[in-house]
């Protein structure tokens, strides 16, 4: 009985190491495919705002004022070729970047650990770009954090089913004593009941 429940054990243990190791591949292939859409969506920002500035089209306006409002996830701050921040930016804390002049320098830190920035050429003559540096989205992060869910689960779950087991292993060793006492004490009351 001992050795069923050790290859229980063994065998839970076996299947929770699995769907944790498997649900961690997947949450980082997800992750990476999530990356790729947010720099590709902050590289048709850039784009856009390099088109708006170049023309008066209003349909054109209008497609990349668009682009701009579908983007409510990615924060994104625009800079210049050295990186000094020009005060265009999205998904910030207005209030922060109004009340600290060091906000965006601080975050366009943190945002180049986190991704490479996005670079679109203004013009050839003389050669000048933006730099888009932007953060990960509330998505991205919350996959981050996916596996260790998981994991959690999973190890409630062993956790639990162990103790049940451990708890029926128990109450049949108590029955089987219990048992036992009955029948020693059988034994040993028919010769004393012929005395």
């Amino acid at each position: 009985m001992f050795r069923q429940f050790l290859n229980l054990r063994t065998g839970l243990a076996v299947i929770a190491i699995s769907i944790v190791t498997g649900t961690i591949f997947y949450s980082e292939y997800v992750s990476r495919k999530i990356r790729k859409e947010e720099r590709s969506r902050v590289t048709a920002f850039g784009e856009s705002l390099k088109i708006k500035a170049a023309t008066d089209d209003p349909n054109v306006l209008e497609f990349t004022g668009r682009l701009a409002i579908e983007n409510d996830d990615i924060p994104i701050i625009e800079t210049d070729e050295k990186g000094d921040p020009t005060g265009n930016y999205m998904n910030l804390d207005s209030a922060k970047v109004a009340g600290d002049s060091s906000y965006l320098r601080k975050k366009v830190s943190q945002f180049s650990t986190e991704n490479d920035p996005v670079t679109v050429e203004i013009t050839k003559e003389p050669l000048t770009y933006n730099k888009y540096y932007y953060g990960q989205s509330r998505l991205q992060r919350e996959v981050r954090y996916y596996p260790l869910v998981q994991l959690l689960i999973v190890g409630l779950f062993i956790f639990l089913t162990i103790m049940s087991l451990r708890s029926s292993y128990r109450s049949v060793q108590n029955q089987v004593w219990a048992g036992m006492a009955k029948e020693t004490a059988h034994q040993l009351g028919t010769p004393v009941s012929s005395l």
